[in-house]
């Protein structure tokens, strides 16, 4: 098969024309014969998999059933209707399936007698084991293939999937006719030491295996050889990308001279940490080299990256460069300020700041005494990093909560600027399969210690019954001259309903505590109202504060010691961590409180439980990738990276350290592809990445 017909419109592949390849594109992103391919099947149909009906039993895990349809209705309820059919096994067994959402579309789906096979979690309501809104497939013509045993796919559908024909039943027909009259001719992308080296099934037949698996074996080989490829393409892009920094020229400095001693011997009230100290020496190593520094600093919230991050600071200054300290938000870029102004100013330095809202005046000023010379560290929002910046020596840029930034965006950054090293600091712990694959093209340095003196946070879950408790308790922390946050959730869709919850709990607070001073800040205030609120509340003029709003990462009010989480049950694992990252800023003991609603989804319970069970950012970031997945830990769109279809780096760390190791080696041997061998594996990297704007060329 020609490359030129797997780039061909799905739309001249057999019985698939020109509205249906319309809807598959829209719906599922096939516009190819090569998407086409890549379409794999959601789940499998296969005889020992099949549960009869008379043996359902409530189990967590999602099972898959074979029935037909005996009766359906909709059900009028108290709040809404419900749609229900009622299938039947071989055997006489019954079983309910319901449907609360898109009930019209399912009631027009089925008729009586049909023949189904439904997929989900079985449940028991009284006399009956249910499921509710299974997956389906009609399988009216397929009898004979379930019953020679054979695994039938069963692929992503819909209703306008469905609206235009396009059944699992369908989508086998269309692909047995492409690999029919194509399949031989696919040809093979991976090299071939690549291939025998990894012990890797050949790539056409892994397709086809994909698609019309002869065995659960022979699947299983497909599945891992697809999942290599997948993994494989964007270890090829970092390594390309790392390959491409390393030849990089980067300013070469000096040994650390005085201000760099002073501030760590002399400035600094206490002596860094062995993970500190460690990754101070990572950072001083790779600016001797004379190329580029790409290094991730990663800690979780408390752990002392921006002291490593001055200190790194001062050796650049050491060595005759300026240095630029980026936070993605101003108010962050105010508090940096602040604290890199304590300091410096003992060491005769003077940080200057740049951001929005200063005069035409005072910004001029700025950026010529930047541009002369004569400003050590300039600290800002990405602003800093535009044309209208000019640095005469910029040595080092340090770019705070580098989480927020994925891949693309990183290449573009890098290539601003004249060369200066690269110091990226993130206060969100990242699970090492995802660290390989979103920062595989730098070096980490990790942060592992708290400093000392910190206290762990003592984190309880609390019900709304026990909030007479928790109000004393809190009581008693604003008696010690302590300081409480209180965060409401904000979801997008119920804003005003979310908005009142706060201004009702402001206005409760108030009555609650009326010898205390009780702050709100929500998203609608102005940015001068909000910073205003944060500055009073630092300065120990406000002891509550309520937000409607996550506190931003970076806001550091040591004597704030409560942080009471209401609605705790609807917020992600990372922005609970997060939150409460806000305490245990001091020696003092600190408190997070959870309230949570007795309506808790299995995934919200996980959540609250491995807040209580631990405090380590590390552990709490495995655990978070363990329930959500690593499509929505960081989004792709966010990240620069392709979806992946098949592999789940969650589950499949194995393959994706052999394809890292592959893709590395074959860079170091090749850089650019440029070998007859690696021909065909650069037009399938370059299809792959074209849409991003990521050639091979200039992905670094």
């Amino acid at each position: 098969m020609s490359e030129d017909f797997l780039q061909q419109n799905v739309r001249y592949v057999k019985s698939v024309g020109e509205k249906r390849a319309e809807v598959w594109a829209e719906e599922h992103g096939v516009r190819t014969v090569r998407d086409l391919l890549h379409f794999y099947p959601r789940r499998y149909l296969d005889r020992t998999t099949v549960t009869p009906v008379e043996r359902l039993q409530e189990r967590p895990d999602p099972v898959t059933v074979v029935g037909t349809v005996r009766r359906k209705n909709i059900v009028p309820g108290n709040n809404q209707k419900r749609f229900e059919l009622i299938l039947e096994g071989e055997r006489g067994g019954q079983m309910k399936c319901t449907w609360f959402q898109g009930i019209w579309w399912v009631r027009k789906a089925f008729e009586k007698g049909d023949r189904l096979a439904v997929h989900g979690k079985v449940e028991k309501y009284g006399r009956w084991h249910s499921m509710t809104h299974p997956d389906f497939d009609k399988l009216n013509d397929e009898g004979a293939i379930l019953d020679t045993g054979r695994i039938v796919p069963l692929y992503p559908g819909g209703e306008a999937m469905s609206n235009v024909g396009l059944t699992s039943r369908s989508v086998r027909r269309i692909l047995y006719n492409v690999f029919k009259e194509h399949g031989l001719k696919l040809k093979e992308t991976l090299p071939e030491e690549i291939v025998a080296a990894y012990d890797l099934m050949e790539g056409r037949v892994a397709l086809r295996a994909i698609h019309f698996p002869k065995s659960q074996a022979e699947l299983e080989k497909a599945k891992r050889r697809l999942k290599f490829d997948e993994l494989f393409l964007i270890q090829l892009m970092l390594a390309q990308m790392r390959q491409q920094q390393d030849e990089v020229v980067g300013p070469r400095f000096e040994d650390p001279g005085a201000h760099t001693e002073e501030f760590v011997r002399t400035v600094l009230p206490f002596e860094l940490t062995g993970a500190q100290k460690r990754a101070l020496a990572d950072v001083i190593e790779d600016t001797q080299t004379g190329t580029q520094m790409n290094r991730l600093i990663q800690g979780d919230v408390g752990s002392g990256k921006t002291v490593v991050a001055v200190a790194a600071m001062m050796h650049a200054y050491d060595s005759g460069y300026q240095s630029a300290f980026m936070a993605p938000t101003e108010l962050l870029a105010e508090q940096h300020y602040q604290s890199l102004t304590n300091y410096l100013r003992p060491m005769g330095l003077e940080p200057h700041l740049l951001v929005g809202g200063q005069s035409t005046s005072e910004r001029e000023a700025i950026l010529k005494d930047v541009n002369e010379g004569r400003v050590p560290v300039a600290i800002g929002t990405h602003a800093l990093i535009q044309e209208e910046v000019e640095f005469d020596n910029l040595g080092l840029a340090v770019v705070d909560e580098q989480h927020r930034f994925g891949v693309a965006q990183r290449a573009e950054m890098f290539e601003k600027g004249e060369q200066p090293h690269m110091l990226l600091m993130t206060a969100t712990p990242i699970p090492r399969s995802l660290a390989m694959t979103l920062y595989g093209d730098l070096d980490v340095s990790k942060i592992d210690e708290m400093p000392p003196g910190r206290k762990p946070v003592d984190t309880r879950l609390r019900a709304e019954k026990r909030r007479g408790e928790v109000y004393a308790f809190l009581r008693d922390r604003l008696e010690q001259g302590e300081q409480a946050y209180v965060v409401y959730p904000l979801v997008e869709e119920s804003e005003k309903m979310d908005l009142k919850d706060a201004e009702n709990g402001f206005e409760a607070l108030r009555e609650q505590f009326p010898d205390y001073t009780v702050g709100l800040v929500h998203g609608r205030m102005g940015s001068d109202q909000k910073d205003n609120a944060m500055e009073q509340f630092k300065e120990g003029t406000i002891d509550i504060l309520v937000s409607t709003t996550v506190i931003e990462v970076g806001v550091d009010v040591p004597n704030a010691t409560v942080m009471l989480v209401e609605h705790a049950e609807r917020f992600g694992l990372s922005q609970l961590h997060q939150l409460r990252g806000r305490v245990g800023r001091s020696e003092k003991q600190s408190y997070c409180i959870l309230m949570a609603g007795y309506k808790r989804s299995q995934e919200a319970k996980q959540r609250l439980e491995a807040m209580v069970q631990t405090n380590d950012g590390f552990e709490i970031s495995e655990t978070d990738l363990q329930i959500r997945g690593a499509g929505d830990f960081f989004g792709t769109r966010q990240s620069g990276m392709p979806d992946l279809k098949i592999a789940d780096i969650t589950e499949d760390t194995e393959i994706l350290e052999a394809a890292r190791e592959a893709a590395f080696d074959l860079v170091e041997e090749d850089p650019h592809l440029r070998a007859d061998a690696h021909q065909r594996l650069r037009r399938r990297f370059e299809d792959t990445y074209a849409e991003h704007g990521l050639g091979f060329a200039r992905v670094g």
